[in-house]
């Protein structure tokens, strides 16, 4: 009963859908205020049926219910609770379920925290946001109804795959797809303001909230699924650059350009149409990633979904929105006039050319992804692009950015002075000079990836310190104090840019400093990897709830002092008939080891692969800095739907 509970709130919600993309949008074209007003109510009640229909699905899974065909594919009663929930979402038609309610929940946001946003604008807002909710509601309930019941219900079900039994995948998911959806509401705002044919100021501070909201939840599943990558899968990687992984940083870069944009649009009326486009291209780029993932035309660990019919349907959804979007911007682009003027070195300029380094490096991104596929449909050749490309190709780009990220901080808007920029961050340049030199003597003899890494990371954070510094004045006296009362968006973007250059950190001297050892490893052996001593203690068999072990004891010693216990595995699930890796790491603040237990050999004694891997957290680590600046910009009261701008722009008009 609670499924068909379910599926009739799955249909109704199309219904409501359908309503609110009709309803409040002609009544802004017509000035109804009446229809306008349903836009509100239809949000709210899209939203719970769609909260209905999801509790529904995962009622099924928890309680095993394998009458439901999701729920037969996709679990069984051994698997912890904690899988059988993320298993609702494990899979093509769950998590497509999920991405409709995240896309509602978004609405049903615009419709409690937009009231101060004008009438039409918000009606046109939310009309745009209930069309894709029809389509993808649509394409849910008729191509991958999530709630169709079996005849026969077996007595047990087939379970998740293995590899997304892990709590690093039961949170990734929903963090990346309110991030991917998230950015519908940027795509929502810019073509209501085409159809409106205004964007102000006022319209900058509305949507940077919604990008800043999405942008946040995408920098954190993305670092999650590179820390589940990491630890799970066994080769002891962060970033493989493969098509799924690429399908969620391509959005992610765009949203970073156009959060930048926009600051232009709501400082100085600049770079409007730039920006309209960027809020199309954002989720433009998360409608092609939910087609990789789910269609099959590229090869991906992380795809869960190999239906090249649904594909075409997700494949004309996003020639439906992104040419429609585009064909609209073609339209009526030419109207929107920018007022703003700016001088050559300027803060404008340093954002334009930040705007400019990240669009590219995403079509760089792009087309490394799409190339195999292109290949092969016009010259029927088998290619494959791999992290040499990505590497050669998009490294440079973000070099560059990192390079005129702390002089872009601390110009003035308008007109700057090359001189008293330079000024301002000398003393950031020098010390990010002397870490480099202290990079390179102490790691002599190997190649120049980590001093160039580790000078750009640092330049990058002293250079977020030098903006803060330079935002309390010129008196010395009560600079901390005039610090701390800095509006929360600028300690935002000195946190946000300084999880930046951690993050460049970690990777540059990851890279560089790696240890690799692969042996044969026999118990009671010792030998050694970099500085560490390390003994294959035993090997066990072990009996897991799910599945079964093979993990060895090993004992890590440094210096004749053991620093930990590790016990890699390999697993082996029953059901699934799939074996997994379940590396072993120490980590620390400064390096990680990292073991990985491999097959039996033939002469004795077991295949074993150590990494020591330095700075490897400081990868995550700033990330979450990131994602944490991005929660503090967000708090900024002036963030708020823009009270402040909806109140200037109803005291204009009534003028």
């Amino acid at each position: 009963m609670i499924v068909e509970i379910g599926h009739f709130a799955l249909i109704l919600a199309l219904a409501v859908a359908c309503l609110q993309t009709v309803l409040p949008i002609v009544g802004a074209h017509k000035r109804w205020n009446a229809w306008m007003a349903v836009a509100e109510p239809a949000a709210l009640i899209q939203a719970g049926l769609l909260a209905v229909a999801f509790a529904a699905l995962t009622y099924a899974f928890v309680t095993s219910d394998f009458s439901v065909r999701l729920v037969t594919a996709n679990s069984h009663t051994l698997k912890p609770t904690i899988y059988k929930v993320s298993g609702v979402w494990g899979n093509h038609e769950g998590s497509m379920l999920l991405w409709c309610f995240i896309l509602a929940f978004f609405g049903a946001l615009v419709a409690v925290f937009g009231g101060n946003l004008p009438d039409g604008l918000r009606a046109r807002v939310l009309g745009v946001q209930a069309s894709i909710g029809v389509a993808f509601l649509s394409f849910l309930i008729f191509t991958s109804n999530p709630f169709v019941r079996l005849d026969v219900p077996p007595m047990n079900g087939r379970d998740l795959n293995p590899l997304l039994q892990d709590p690093g995948l039961a949170f990734h998911p929903p963090f990346l797809y309110l991030g991917y959806v998230g950015l519908s509401m940027s795509f929502s705002f810019a073509v209501a303001a085409l159809i409106e044919g205004r964007v102000d100021a006022a319209w900058g501070r509305w949507v940077r909230p919604w990008t800043l909201l999405a942008w946040l939840t995408l920098t954190v599943g993305i670092a999650l699924g590179s820390w589940w990558a990491y630890y799970e899968l066994g080769w002891g990687g962060f970033w493989f650059w493969d098509p799924v992984e690429n399908a969620s940083f391509m959005p992610w870069l765009i949203s970073v350009a156009l959060l930048h944009s926009a600051i232009v649009v709501e400082k100085r009326e600049a770079l409007k149409s730039w920006t309209l486009l960027l809020a199309i291209l954002a989720f433009g780029f998360s409608l092609i990633g939910a087609f990789i993932v789910r269609s099959g035309v590229l090869t991906s660990v992380h795809a869960f979904a190999n239906d090249p019919e649904r594909g075409v349907y997700l494949l004309a959804l996003t020639g439906i929105f992104m040419g429609g979007a585009l064909l609209l911007f073609a339209m009526r682009a030419s109207a929107i006039q920018s007022v703003g003027v700016f001088g050559t070195v300027s803060r404008e300029s340093a954002l334009v050319l930040n705007n400019v380094l990240l669009a590219v490096a995403a079509l760089v991104v792009f087309v490394g992804t799409v190339w195999p596929l292109v290949a092969e449909l016009a010259f029927t050749r088998k290619v494959s692009v791999g992290p040499p490309f990505f590497d050669a190709s998009f490294t440079p780009f973000f070099m560059a950015l990192a390079v005129i990220l702390p002089f872009g901080a601390v110009m003035p808007w308008k007109r700057a002075r090359a001189g008293r920029t330079v000024r301002a961050v000398w003393l950031a340049a020098v010390c990010a000079f002397g870490i480099a030199a202290f990079i390179w003597a102490i790691g002599t003899g190997q190649t120049m990836l980590g001093p160039v890494g580790a000078l750009l990371g640092s330049w990058v954070i002293l250079g977020a310190v030098a903006d803060l510094w330079a935002r309390t004045g010129q008196r010395h006296s009560g600079r901390l104090r005039r610090a701390i009362r800095l509006p929360r968006s600028d300690w935002g973007r000195v946190v946000a840019h300084a999880g930046l250059g951690i993050t460049m950190i970690g990777i540059s001297l990851l890279l560089a400093w790696e240890v690799e050892d692969i042996r044969i490893a026999r118990e009671g052996e010792a030998f050694h990897a970099g500085r560490y001593e390390l003994t294959l203690a035993s090997v066990n068999k072990v009996q897991g709830p799910n599945y079964h072990s093979t993990m060895a004891e090993v004992r890590v010693a440094r210096n004749g002092r053991e620093v930990a216990v590790l016990r890699p595995e390999r697993r082996i699930y029953p059901v699934a008939g799939v074996p997994t890796t379940e590396a072993a790491i120490d980590n620390g603040v400064f390096r990680d080891v990292y073991l990985v237990i491999g097959d039996p050999q033939d002469g004795g004694g077991w295949a074993l692969r150590t990494y020591i891997k330095p700075f490897a957290n400081w990868i995550w680590a700033g990330a979450i800095i990131m994602a944490l600046g991005g929660a503090l910009s967000l708090s900024d009261r002036r963030f708020r739907v823009a009270a402040g701008a909806r109140r200037q722009t109803m005291h204009v008009a009534a003028k």
